[in-house]
Order: C-alpha cells, then structure tokens, then sequence
C-alpha cells in the first residue's frame, strides 16, 4: 500500500514537480495550492503532510502546521515545512515541524525528508 501525502505548496511549477517526484518514489499524492486537504486532513488521513510557509491566503504554512501540532486528533501526523527562508530550519522548529526541506531543494534530499517522515 501507497503511503499518502498530503502536499500544499504557493508555486504551480513547484506543486507539479513535487507531486510528480513523489509519485513516481511510490507515494500517493494529494497535492493542493490551497489549505483545502488540510482541513480534511483527517479523512484523508495521510502519513506525512508537506506545507510550504508562504501558501497562498491569510495564513502560512507554519501556523498551519502549529494548528496540527497543537490539535490531539492531528499532532501526531508527520509535518514538514518547505520554504525559501533562510529561517526554515527555525521556523521549523518553532511550529513543532517534524522536518523542513529548503528551497531550493535537491530531488534526492526532498525525497529522503518525506520517506524518513512518512514512516
């Protein structure tokens, strides 16, 4: 069975590559420019989310991660934050992220973070 992904990133380009890199690693990938999978998170009930901090809307990726975080229903699904800061790994961090991948990213890094978070 697939382990499931829940991928929001702010970048169409991104979201594709990602998706498409997951995808073909063997994972199953709801992927999303919006927040709308996480607040179906638990129906959809993924092994790892991936959220980019700067997502389009009035809220960042990492407050969404905080709310996960901070919710007993949803702490314990695996969280990672992408972005570009050159504060991610604070941020990260400060959000209760499991894992952060920095962008620009490498395919076999970005890779590594999900597999590692996913199990």
């Amino acid at each position: 069975m697939k382990k499931k992904v829940v991928l929001v990133q702010d970048n169409p380009e991104i979201l594709e590559i990602m998706d498409q890199v997951l995808d073909e690693a063997g994972f199953e990938v709801i992927g999303s420019l919006t927040t709308e999978p996480i607040e179906n998170v638990e129906e959809i009930d993924p092994d790892v989310v991936v959220v980019d901090d700067h997502i389009k809307g009035d809220v960042k990726g990492s407050e969404v991660i905080k709310e996960l975080k901070s919710d007993p229903d949803t702490e314990e699904i695996p969280a990672v934050l992408t972005s570009t800061s050159s504060s991610i790994k604070q941020d990260a961090r400060d959000c209760k992220a499991d894992d952060y991948i920095e962008k620009p990213f490498g395919i076999d890094e970005m890779i590594d973070v999900v597999k590692r978070n996913a199990d």
